[in-house]
């Protein structure tokens, strides 16, 4: 048998246990540094092929996942949650060294599932898809706050543009965040500043028709606060935040989908009507390599819509998701769902029919266990595709064998 060599990560450091045939053969902490790990390496050259267990700490379990890859040697990360459980008793004494020697007894009592190792492509696709997450969530912010501010400062700007945070309409309010700014200056003049102020270029007769405008709103606006008043100042902050927040959200989406277009499952994912370039590569991105899945189950279990069943005596209790799996993958296959029964008129799809179908039931299904339902189809869809290599053909999978999917 193996041995084990167990950790109790924490923040910069972790606890090391190496049992082999059922005895701790070594126990050493080390910091996770060049110095930690070539002791940790020792360890593992003494060892008789290793098998490493921890908990999935978040980001301080990272150094270990790498150690593992850049090494090949195979690891089980395991859920915190499920640890517990596997290794609670009634006295509870909790240290970094007993933790990990829980970990390394567990690891013989259970048959924990190993890491598979993915391309690092996919890993790196994540990390894209992460940051694409956080820096849309800044964007969001930075729109209410400037909404908020310029309200106060010069409300009519926001009349100007269909699209409130176009690059351009974010310049103006930039350079105009109050009607005191635009009075006084010509309409040729101000045709002049938009065209060489402004990022995107404009013809002449679209800068005039901008200019004319905002001559008229300028004279008609009555804002809560004067000229000199810090909120033009945040008004200008936010618009400036805004706009860069906005170009980075170009250039990631763009990268995220060159990336993902040098994985083999992208373009099969794309196939699928309603699912564009940027959701197969954020798909990807959470989900990774789907050959590492055994069945659609698994997969299933991964994004945590696998049903829960609770029985006891004469109480059933409804099914419901367990929402244990990857959040972020399951808000995203969430809105490819709803996204494809937006696009329905684009293209025939049997994740709809499916939808249509449970809705029109004997007892109709409510449009959220509905689309959970889709959700679970369009997993199950996905996992054939790319396990058989094929892209999405509706008459194949036509509403005659959409309960074989």
């Amino acid at each position: 048998m193996s041995d084990i060599i167990a950790l109790d990560v924490s923040k910069g450091h972790s606890y090391c246990v190496h049992y082999s045939d059922g005895n701790c053969v070594k126990e050493f902490d080390f910091e996770h540094n060049k110095l930690g790990f070539a002791k940790l390496s020792e360890t593992v050259k003494r060892a008789n092929n290793p098998t490493f267990y921890f908990e999935a700490t978040g980001i301080y379990s990272r150094p270990i996942e790498r150690f593992c890859r850049d090494n090949k040697i195979p690891y089980a990360l395991l859920n915190p949650l499920e640890l517990h459980l596997k290794t609670e008793n009634l006295r509870r004494v909790k240290t970094d060294n007993k933790d990990a020697h829980k970990i390394a007894l567990s690891a013989y009592d259970n048959s924990y599932r190993l890491m598979a190792f993915q391309n690092p492509k996919y890993l790196d696709l994540r990390e894209w898809c992460r940051f694409y997450e956080r820096v849309e969530d800044s964007r969001k912010f930075n729109k209410v706050e400037l909404h908020n501010e310029l309200q106060q400062t010069f409300p009519e700007m926001e009349q100007l543009f269909t699209n409130k945070t176009s690059i351009l309409s974010l310049n103006l309010v930039s350079l105009f965040p109050h009607p005191d700014l635009v009075s006084g200056i010509s309409r040729t003049k101000l045709k002049n500043i938009l065209m060489s102020k402004t990022d995107k270029k404009i013809s002449s007769d679209k800068a005039l028709e901008y200019a004319e405008k905002l001559i008229v709103f300028a004279k008609n606006s009555s804002p809560a606060v004067r000229v000199d008043n810090v909120q033009v100042q945040e008004v200008k902050y936010y618009a400036r935040k805004l706009k860069d927040l906005t170009i980075e959200k170009r250039k990631l989406r763009k990268q995220m989908i060159q990336l993902g277009k040098t994985l083999p499952e992208f373009e099969i994912i794309a196939s699928m009507p309603g699912i564009g370039e940027l959701t197969a590569a954020m798909l990807l991105g959470e989900i990774g390599d789907f050959a590492r899945f055994d069945t659609s189950n698994q997969l299933n279990a991964y994004v945590g819509i696998d049903l829960i069943r609770y029985q006891s005596g004469q109480y059933l209790r409804k099914d419901h998701i367990n929402k244990r799996g990857n959040p972020k993958a399951r808000e995203i296959l969430f809105l490819t769902v709803r996204n494809m029964i937006k696009q329905q008129a684009a293209a025939p799809n049997h994740i709809v029919d499916y939808y249509y179908k449970l809705k029109r039931q004997p007892v109709p299904k409510r449009d959220k266990v509905a689309t959970v339902a889709c959700m679970n189809k369009t997993l199950k869809c996905l996992f054939s595709m790319i396990r058989n290599k094929t892209k999405y053909a509706y008459a194949y999978t036509d509403s005659r064998s959409i309960e074989t999917l």
